[in-house]
């Protein structure tokens, strides 16, 4: 007998069931192991079967809220949602704070109506979090100030494709603890992988996210390693991860931080400690005779451009898991009320 091929509106309604536990993406702490695995699971295939999906999201329309310019994460995300067959609404929010004019929860109980999920991108971490309390609708952090889920998630997709099994690798992350060394730590965490942090002294991650971190690590068995010398965390690191020494929002700090960070920038010099096989990661954009060299950066063994391919592959897997089933919280309503 044989079996009626799968549709990818099934698919997508399979892997909604299957990813994730809740309705939401606010911080990696939202995610098991077991999620982000079947994440990364659903994102290989989209990543080599992308027409297999082309439907998944039919009907479905995103509307996107940036607080920060942004690139790589629009753009990933516009192109992830058009090609899973859904529509999106982007919102420039860059000359104004989301809830200036309006309160979050207006907003939100507007939004809720018209759509099938929101996508922020914001200063506020609280604004990422006062969106999903409200909205009965899925929310995704595309960043705020506290976490960048969505990137750190496709920077360990990337080293997955690149060695496999996570749980055998070491990153070392040299440079400020922002947002996305915090997603890093928590995703390190709960896969039961191996992380070194090392930053200057004053300029470590928060305090809170290290506690949940290592809550998590406790039960994962992963390593995590809080430093201050550089030449120590990528000292035989199998990926060596930097970011802009200075935050969007921290724009006043820049000429302090760059007196202070230039021992943290990744040159040839430190990244010969790492590993034969080591690769070079960057979020982006680089600001290139800063954190990192045009030698590293354009080196055969950078992958920031295989991070910012996984971005689409991974939200799209993100997307699906969130929108693709019929994990909404809008109430069921009688068709003749």
């Amino acid at each position: 007998m044989i079996s009626e091929p799968i549709s990818s509106t099934q698919m997508a309604h399979q892997a909604a069931a299957a990813i994730f536990p809740c309705q939401d993406l606010v911080s990696i702490r939202d995610l098991g192991a077991a999620e982000i695995n079947g994440i990364f699971s659903l994102a290989t295939r989209l990543k080599s079967h992308p027409a297999d999906f082309r439907t998944a999201l039919a009907g479905k329309h995103v509307a996107m809220f940036f607080e920060k310019p942004s690139l790589r994460t629009r753009l990933t995300f516009e192109a992830g949602v058009a090609g899973l067959g859904g529509s999106i609404s982007f919102v420039d929010q860059t000359s104004g704070r989301l809830d200036a004019r309006e309160t979050l929860s207006d907003i939100a109980h507007n939004l809720e109506r018209w759509v099938s999920g929101i996508v922020l991108r914001t200063f506020a971490h609280s604004t990422v979090q006062g969106m999903a309390s409200y909205a009965r609708v899925p929310v995704i952090n595309a960043l705020s100030d506290l976490e960048h889920p969505c990137q750190a998630l496709a920077d360990y997709f990337t080293l997955q494709q690149r060695f496999g099994n996570l749980k055998k690798i070491c990153l070392a992350y040299v440079g400020d603890g922002n947002n996305v060394a915090h997603s890093l730590l928590l995703t390190a965490a709960t896969i039961g992988s191996k992380i070194r942090i090392a930053t200057p002294q004053g300029y470590g991650p928060d305090v809170q996210i290290v506690a949940d971190a290592k809550e998590i690590a406790r039960h994962t068995g992963a390593t995590i390693e809080l430093l201050t010398d550089p030449r120590e965390a990528v000292a035989g690191a199998d990926a060596i991860y930097t970011d802009a020494w200075t935050s969007m929002g921290h724009e006043h700090e820049e000429a302090e931080r760059a007196r202070i960070f230039p021992p943290y920038q990744v040159n040839d010099a430190l990244v010969a400690g790492a590993a034969p096989h080591a690769v070079f990661m960057h979020c982006l954009p680089a600001h290139r005779g800063e954190e990192i060299t045009n030698e590293v950066m354009d080196s055969p063994r950078s992958v920031v451009f295989d991070q910012a391919e996984s971005r689409l592959h991974v939200q799209k897997a993100i997307l699906i898991s969130l929108l693709g089933g019929e994990n909404t919280r809008m109430p069921v309503r009688n068709a003749h009320a």
